[in-house]
């Protein structure tokens, strides 16, 4: 289950009350490239990858923390019976599958983290998964921005990339380009402040 498109956008309003930052905006531009790729691919609905896309990160709502807003936002949505946001809650972070290969601090316990393990174990992953996981990791605060371009930042910031979830970035990114039948560049939304380069 999902929330509804306006119901979505309140609780990412009303989470940016709880913690003011530039989260919000990356959500909203994250929802807006799921949209506009899902359209163009078969039998994806727009709506779906645009309400799972704003949800992703709903878990920042709690505070600033690493792993942990993987944790508070699949709560947070299965405590409002949102399983479907929930999912992609806890999916977006890691396009590997191996938790060991999360960026940032492990900044919850050893027993949350195992139920993340565990829920993770029992996911197999689906498009909507895959769109998210690469969307979040082209997108900004103000647009869509070169997908290395945007991981080289963050390599820079964390002090390292896991090379395997480099490639399988890459290779969401070439997924895509082959069910939307386009480089998937030219279909992200066109007010994009900053908009790709380099590809």
């Amino acid at each position: 289950m999902l929330p509804t498109r306006e119901k979505a956008e309140q609780i990412l309003k009303e989470a940016q009350g709880c913690n003011p930052g530039p989260w919000g905006d990356h959500s909203r531009v994250v929802a807006l490239c799921a949209e506009r790729i899902a359209a163009c691919v078969e039998g994806m609905d727009p709506e779906k990858a645009y309400i799972t896309g704003l949800m992703h990160d709903i878990g920042r709502r709690f505070g600033v923390k690493h792993l942990g807003h993987v944790y508070d936002g699949y709560h947070y949505m299965m405590e409002l019976g949102y399983d479907e946001a929930a999912r992609v809650c806890l999916t977006h972070s890691f396009s590997t599958g191996n938790i060991e290969e999360y960026i940032g601090n492990f900044d919850i316990s050893g027993e949350q983290q195992k139920e993340i393990e565990e829920a993770l174990e029992k996911i197999s992953f689906d498009d909507y998964d895959r769109l998210v996981q690469l969307c979040d990791s082209l997108s900004g605060t103000d647009g869509a921005v070169d997908m290395e371009v945007r991981m080289g930042d963050v390599k820079r910031r964390y002090g390292r990339y896991p090379q395997s979830k480099w490639d399988q970035n890459l290779a969401l990114k070439k997924l895509f380009d082959e069910k939307a039948g386009r480089d998937i560049y030219e279909i992200l939304p066109p007010d994009s402040k900053n908009p790709a380069r380099g590809r």
